[in-house]
């Protein structure tokens, strides 16, 4: 249903930071950094696996609250993602666990990024 989605940051190295080191265990890496003659001097760039489908743009006003989960194919993924994500400098809200109340097999973990975000990590697999 969604192509791409994506979010205000305040600090386009920490936040690029942060994904860097919080997507690694996951493949997923920044495929395109729009050049500034492009934005208007504002750092913009896109993580993927195949193509940009989660989109930074650095910017004043980031207004946290958001909430994106990315799927994965392991329970280890999501651990690694975690572990990451929080030695990256994010913010545990939710260790990795079973979420059975959302749905039997759903294993997931939360952190809160540098501007607040909600950042998951899914898997749907059985045990």
């Amino acid at each position: 249903m969604l192509d791409h989605v994506g979010i205000l940051v305040a600090d386009w190295n920490k936040a690029k930071a942060f994904y860097d080191a919080a997507f690694a265990p996951l493949g997923i890496t920044l495929l395109n950094e729009v050049p500034v003659e492009f934005t208007g001097g504002v750092k913009v760039g896109g993580y993927g696996k195949e193509g940009p489908d989660f989109w930074l743009t650095e910017a004043t006003e980031t207004g946290p609250g958001r909430h994106y989960a990315f799927r994965t194919e392991t329970r280890a993924d999501v651990d690694a993602f975690y572990t990451a994500a929080l030695a990256a400098g994010g913010t545990d809200n939710g260790a990795p666990g079973l979420r059975e109340h959302y749905h039997p097999t759903y294993y997931g973990a939360f952190v809160i990024d540098p501007d607040g975000n909600n950042i998951e990590a899914v898997c749907h697999a059985p045990g």
